[in-house]
C-alpha cells in the first residue's frame, strides 16, 4: 500500500496489455496469425495493416474498424470455434512474448495488497487468457456482439476499451464494487500515448517502454519510465 493511503480505500494497480506487459502488438499480431492460418484474405490483412499504420501515425482512425475486420474474417464460425481460435493465437503468439518483469511487478502489487487489473483494448478472449499468465484479478477488455441465438455480430458490444475509456472503464468497474469514492487509481502502467489519460490519473504513473510521444510526456510529468525488455 502506498504510504499515506487510507487502509478503508481500496487501492487500484491498473496494468495495460499490448506494449507493456507483452513485446508486441495484439492485433496486428493477431491478424499476421489468421493470414497465415488461411482464416484472412490478403485484401481484408492489407486493410487491417493500413489500419495499424494510421494508429502509430496518430493518424485519424475508428476504434471498432479493426475489431469488425476481424471478426469479418472469422465469419460463420460458432462462438466456440472463434473462443478456441483466440485462445490458440494466444497460446501459441503471445505467450512467448510476456515480459517477466510485467509479471513481477503485478505479484509486487498483489503482495501489497493492491487490486490489480488488466485494462486492454484487445479482445475479452484474449484478455482472460492473459489473466492467467499475469496473476490479475480482473479483466477490462473489449467485447464483441452477440445476437439472440449467442452468435457473434461482428460488431463491438459497449466500447473498445482504448484511450480515455480505459479509465472509464475502471471507474465504473470500481465504483460498482467498493462504492464511488471507496477506491484510488493507485498505480497505472502503460507504453502508448493513447495511455496518457490513464497514466494522468495515476497517484504513481510508469511508461513502459514507451514511444516518443509518450517519453517526452512522462518527463514533462514526471513520471518513471521502465524499460522492462532489459
Amino acid at each position: 500500500m502506498q504510504p499515506g493511503a487510507s487502509a478503508d480505500i481500496k487501492q487500484i494497480a491498473v496494468f495495460d496489455y499490448d506494449g507493456t506487459c507483452v513485446d508486441g502488438q495484439s492485433g496486428s499480431l493477431f491478424t499476421a496469425y489468421l493470414f497465415t492460418h488461411g482464416m484472412m484474405r490478403l485484401p481484408r490483412a492489407l486493410r487491417l495493416l493500413w489500419w495499424g499504420a494510421r494508429y502509430k501515425l496518430h493518424l485519424p482512425y475508428r476504434q471498432d474498424e479493426a475489431r469488425e475486420l476481424v471478426f469479418g474474417a472469422l465469419g460463420e464460425m460458432s462462438p466456440e470455434r472463434i473462443a478456441e481460435v483466440m485462445r490458440a493465437f494466444h497460446d501459441e503468439v503471445l505467450a512467448k512474448k510476456y515480459r517477466p518483469a510485467a509479471i513481477a511487478e503485478v505479484a509486487r502489487r498483489r503482495a501489497e495488497g493492491c487490486v490489480t487489473l488488466l485494462v486492454s483494448a484487445t479482445f475479452d478472449v484474449v484478455a482472460g487468457a492473459a489473466a492467467e499468465v499475469l496473476g490479475v484479478d480482473a479483466v477490462l477488455a473489449t467485447q464483441m456482439q452477440k445476437d439472440a441465438s449467442g452468435r457473434y455480430t461482428g460488431r463491438v458490444d459497449g466500447i473498445v476499451v482504448a484511450g480515455e475509456q480505459k479509465f472509464r472503464a475502471v471507474a465504473k468497474w470500481c465504483d460498482e464494487r467498493y462504492g464511488a469514492g471507496a477506491w484510488r487509481l493507485a498505480y497505472a502502467y502503460g507504453d502508448h500515448h493513447t495511455d496518457e489519460d490513464l497514466l494522468s490519473r495515476a497517484g504513481e504513473a510508469f511508461a513502459v517502454c514507451p514511444g516518443q510521444t509518450l517519453k517526452s510526456a512522462a518527463k514533462k510529468r514526471g513520471w518513471q519510465i521502465l524499460d522492462w525488455d532489459e
